[in-house]
This record gives structure tokens, sequence and C-alpha cells, in this order.
């Protein structure tokens, strides 16, 4: 059988298990290997009877005292009766529905059980144990036990049998990395970390062999993306003309900060030396990386190319047409709006434009990169808000043009030595300083008992003029009742705060429904505007003070942190207001960081720590995670140490063909990036 074999090849699995077994990304014998434990149980700790503690599982080497008892219960389940002793003491044991204890344990012999004892009637008990004879254990007993991913209908029995089976085939597998990597960072081999990340002697094996496999995904993802960064470079890219970017800030209502205009300054530098820009703009919430966008857009439009930003959301795509519009007008250049929700007939024209040149900046969505869209001279691309796009869809947008410049905007602050690994090559700026009177957001998080005070004190904000938003987790009513959902929230605020004008808002209503909700919101014709997160990105309301998010406990915080950014845009004091802190001690661990710091930064790092990476940086492309083990918590050892080797590998081979087992792993990373080698 062949390591990429389809996985009903292995004896046993057939086309039932094989679907359950791709709910969890296995398809072949080599995804199987490649499906690792999330962590061990020690199955090696032995205790005797009158050492177990009811907290804790226990490993117990016991003797059968009395032949199983079945019976069964109302409703026919069966139940087994015993009772287990060895030299310090007895237990009684009991299995639900297990007759085949029944059949399988005799008096008189001993047996390794696994197990949580439980306080039953003031006793200890033993209730549905694993077992094996004392001579045989080392399955399921005296080991340490894998704990994988399941799903319905597949056990962690049947998969354990699965990979013992595919275990031989590991010895198959390539070792890729270079031989004096290997020894210089000492790690084992790929083939022996394999076999021991699924079956470790001991937690050191464990240890070691996860070591190895987090550190060659770290190291293939940035020699993945570096490649990527090169190639892009080398091709040839529009080159602007360094123009005055005097007309463009004296048009600006406003003075930029000093951190806008380096970071104008370091894209300029970028747009005038004949390879593609690679940037990365990162910034906190509110610190203005529009117009550097919009300075960059200025210049694209002075040298004869268009310029087009793509948006998340048709409301941030309608927000940044509706600024930016009125400004390039004062400066001779046009905007066009391009979304799906648009008439047939204003689509029309948008294309039209955006064909034949006459669209400078080109607002949208991702109806930009649709079939039919073709752009007379495109020389620079924006995607603002990075984290929600995908790698597919960047480069679909890119293909629209000849090599434009590429600025990727991010108001997710990324620790800076992730952000290298996350964006390979790409060069990186940071806004790090907020716009003169942006007030701090004064930051609560409270639990249900503060309801009708904050009831009242959003009534009390909306009668001086003020205005609210209300976000919920949900859009309609679901499973879990408890949790509010956007509909049902705002049918209740309209009744409670009456006469106030409460509006609702969520990502199921049509386009045009939606831009005049917010529409009616910004204009101040509503007072409390009840949404779901559709509202996290971009949304400038300067009158809105105050920032309400119900089970906030279910958010992640630098999401918290983008909608907090929602308000605080004017000159009045503002706050945010946390519910769920009463939903456990880890909830409120959580929120009581919003309430500690502005930083995003900070925030983004805690979250990583709290969380785990998970899909925070938009890293999943195509269903699959990019890393199966890697930890990304900001500038680990093993992530400092996988950017330095792989700079060091692609100085030596730029195309990596002096290490060709290599080189096919990178291949086969890019081919999940849309990207060959």
């Amino acid at each position: 059988m062949e390591l990429d074999s389809p996985i009903t090849a292995l004896p046993g699995v057939g086309p039932r298990t094989a679907q359950r077994l791709a709910r969890i990304g296995v398809t072949t014998p080599r995804t199987l290997l490649h499906c690792y434990p999330r962590g061990y149980e020690d199955r090696t700790r032995q205790v005797p009877i009158r050492q177990l503690d009811e907290h804790a599982p226990a490993l117990i080497l016991a003797t059968v005292a009395q032949a199983p008892a079945l019976s069964r219960l109302p409703g026919g389940r069966t139940v087994v009766r015993l009772r287990i002793f060895d030299h310090s003491g007895s237990l009684p044991v009991t299995f639900f529905g297990g007759a085949y204890a029944a059949r399988a344990l005799q008096i008189g012999e001993s047996y390794y059980f696994f197990g949580r004892a439980q306080r039953y009637q003031g006793r200890l008990t033993l209730v549905n144990p694993e077992f094996e004879p004392a001579g045989q254990s080392g399955r399921t007993t005296g080991r340490l036990l894998p704990v994988y991913p399941l799903t319905a209908g597949l056990s962690r029995k049947s998969l354990l049998s699965l990979i013992d089976r595919v275990l031989p085939l590991a010895e198959g597998e390539e070792e890729f990395l270079p031989e004096d990597l290997i020894a210089r960072r000492g790690l084992l081999r790929h083939p022996q970390a394999l076999r021991l990340i699924h079956r470790p002697a001991d937690a050191g094996q464990a240890l070691a062999a996860r070591q190895r496999l987090e550190y060659e995904e770290l190291l293939l993802f940035s020699c993945a993306l570096r490649l990527m960064g090169r190639r892009q470079r080398a091709a040839g890219a529009p080159v602007f003309d360094r123009l005055d970017l005097g007309p463009f800030y004296r048009a600006l209502p406003f003075a930029p900060t000093a951190a806008q205009r380096r970071a104008v300054e370091e894209a300029v530098s970028d747009l005038t030396r004949g390879y593609p820009m690679q940037r990365l703009l990162q910034g906190d919430v509110g610190c203005g990386k529009t117009t550097v966008a919009a300075a960059l857009c200025y210049l694209a439009g002075r040298n004869g190319y268009q310029a087009a930003l793509m948006a998340p959301t048709e409301i941030l795509a309608a927000q940044h047409a509706k600024n930016l519009a009125p400004l390039f007008a004062k400066l001779g250049l046009s905007t066009v709006l391009l979304t799906g929700a648009l008439p047939a007939a204003q689509k029309r024209r948008a294309l039209s434009a955006i064909a034949d040149g006459s669209a400078n900046l080109v607002i949208g969505t991702h109806a930009l990169i649709e079939q039919g869209v073709a752009f007379a001279r495109l020389g620079l691309l924006i995607t603002d808000e990075q984290h929600r796009f995908g790698v597919r869809q960047r480069a679909a947008l890119a293909a629209k043009g000849r090599q434009p410049h590429l600025l990727i905007m991010s108001a997710t602050p990324i620790p800076r030595t992730l952000a290298l690994c996350l964006y390979g090559d790409l060069d990186i700026s940071v806004i790090d300083q907020l716009p003169p009177g942006r007030q701090p957001v004064k930051t609560y998080a409270v639990g249900e008992g503060m309801r009708p005070r904050i009831e009242r004190f959003i009534r009390t904000l909306c009668e001086k003029g003020q205005q609210c938003f209300v976000v919920c987790p949900l859009v309609e009513p679901g499973e879990e009742s408890r949790v509010k959902s956007a509909t049902e929230h705002a049918a209740y605020l309209q009744k409670a705060l009456f006469p106030l004008r409460v509006a609702c808002l969520h990502g199921g209503m049509k386009g045009a429904e939606k831009e005049a909700v917010m529409a009616a919101f910004s204009a101040g014709e509503t007072d409390v505007l009840v949404a779901t997160t559709v509202i996290e990105v971009g949304v400038d309301v300067p009158a809105a003070t105050l920032m309400v998010v119900e089970d906030a406990d279910r958010f992640g915080l630098s999401q918290l942190h983008q909608l907090r950014g929602r308000v605080g845009r004017g000159q009045q004091e503002s706050y945010c207001i946390l519910f769920g802190a009463d939903h456990g001690e880890r909830a409120r661990e959580r929120l009581q960081v919003l309430c500690r710091t502005q930083d995003g930064f900070a925030i983004a790092r805690e979250d990583l720590r709290l969380r785990g990476p998970g899909d925070f940086f938009g890293l999943r492309q195509h269903g699959q995670p990019v890393f199966r083990l890697a930890s990304l918590e900001g500038g680990g050892a093993m992530l400092q140490q996988a950017l330095a080797d792989a700079g060091a590998l692609l100085e030596t081979s730029p195309d990596l063909s002096a290490f060709p087992p290599l080189r096919e792993q990178v291949r086969r990373q890019l081919s999940r990036l849309d990207f060959s080698l």
C-alpha cells in the first residue's frame, strides 16, 4: 500500500469510515500519519486503590473479587457490577451498557483498569473504566495514550487501530531537511518523529517528536512565503514618478500624523524603484491607515495608473467611497464604487469607467475579482482588513493588472516576528500613533445584574443626542437560548427603550437594505443600532459614543477591540460595555484584558495566549489549516529559528534546487496557496 493511496485501500476502511475520516482531514495513509495527537493521557501512573483521587484519572492493577453481575435498568439498559481488590483495599466497579465486561472479566484474574473514580452515595466507585489483562498491557493502559481529534461515528479505539496499521509506512517518509540543519538544531529525523508522535514511550519522546514536526511546519511555511515574495519582486512593475504630495495633504480636513507621513514615505520608496511593492501596513484601530492608502492612490492617479481598494464588506466599501470620492474630486481624480448590490445600470457605468481608464480609484468588495471586471491600467492594489481575505483572492485581483503594486492593510495587530512569518517577504510599516484628540474608550466588563443600569445609561446618552451600537453574536434565535440574537434583542430594546429609535443590521440583509439602515444611523435618524459583527471594521459614526457587546465572552479579544474601535471617533467621552463577565472565571479573565489596555498589539498577544491561533489571522486556505502543530504565539524561539534558517537556505539556493527533497515539500505547500514552484 502506498502512502498516497486512497484511505479505502487500508483493510477495514469502507466508504462510511472513509467519510468520517475525511471530516478530520484524513483521505490517504499519509494524511492519517499526519493526523497528530493534540495531547496525551498519562496511563503509566499506577496507584493503589487506597490512594485514588476522584479528581484525576488513574491506572490500577487489581484482581476481580467476584463474578460480574449483569442486570437491567428500567428502559432495558444493561448494567454490570463487580468488585476488585489489591493489597491496599477493594473498590466497586460499574459498567453501564457494558455487557462485554461481564463476558471478559474473570473472577480471580488480574487486570489493569484505567478511569476516574466517582463518589456515589458517599463512597468511591469506578465507572466504565478501560481494562486489559495484566500480562497484556500496552495497548490502552500502561502507556502515554494519544488524544486525537474525533468526529461522530469515529471512536478513539478505531482511530488508534488504524494508525497502528499505517505506522510501519512512516519509514517510507523521506527525510527532507538537510543533514547539517538536523544536527545543528538537534532534531529527530522525520520518520522517527512521525512514529514517536503517535507512540511515545515517555513524555521526553513525545516532546522531541512534537518539536521536530512543529519546526518543519514553520520552516516550510517560511520558505514558501519567501519564495512567493521573491518571485513577485523579481517581476517588473509600474515605476511611479516621485511627485509632490503637498496638494493631497493640503486637501485633507486634518493634519496627518508623523506616523502616517512616515508610512507614506516608506511606500513611495517602493513605488518608485521598479519592482512590485509588497508591503503590510499595520496599525491599531483608528490610527488612519485609510489616509495612507489614499495618498498612494493619489500618487497612482497622478502617474496615470488606476488604483483598486478592496474592502471586505459592502458597508465598508460604501463608506470608503463616500469619504474618498469628494476628496479625489477636489484633486481632479474620479472614484467609482463596484459592489454586488449595485443596480444593473450603475454597475454597467462602473465597469465601463474601469475598462476605459476614466476611473482613477476603484473601490469595491469581492465584486472586483469577478469575471467581466477589466482594468485599463491597474497599477496599485490595496486590500483593507487583510485578515478577511485569502491568498487566492489577493492573487485573483492582482491578475487584473500587470504586476501591480500591493499594499495590505490590517487593523488586527500582529507581533512583528509573527507578521514576518505569516507574510513572507512583505515589508512592514507600522502606524504607532493615533490622531490628536482621540480619547481612550472607557471599558467595563459586567454581568446580567447590571442590565437595568446599562439600559438607563443608553437612554441618558441618546437623550443628549449621542448614539449607541449594540452587538449580538447571532442573527436569529438559535439552539442556545441564552445567547442574544440581533433580531430578537432589537425587538426587545425597541420596547424597553421607547421612544428611542432602534434599528437592526446584520449580514443576512440585502445590500440596499443594509446601506439604508447604516445611512440612517450615520445621519442621526436612529439612536440605537443593534447589529452583528457586520459593523466590526471601518464603520465611522462620530456621534456614536457607546458600544455594548452582548455575550462578549463568545468573541475573540482582537475582535472585541475592533468593535470597541467603532466608538471614540468624535470629541466626546466614549464607553464600551462587555456583557458576559458572569459567564465563568475564564470569561471574566479574558474580558478584563480589554478593561486594562487599549493597546491592540498587547491584546493580540493575549488573544493568542488564551485562544491559540486557530483561524485568527485567516490562515486557512481551501478549508485546510496551514499548521497542524505549530504554535504562533508571538516571537517564540522556534519561530525565530525557522525564520533564520529559511533565510539562510534561500540565500544558499534561491530556488531550493540544491535541496531537492525540501524543494518538493515547499512545492506542495505552495500548491495549497495557489502558487507553483
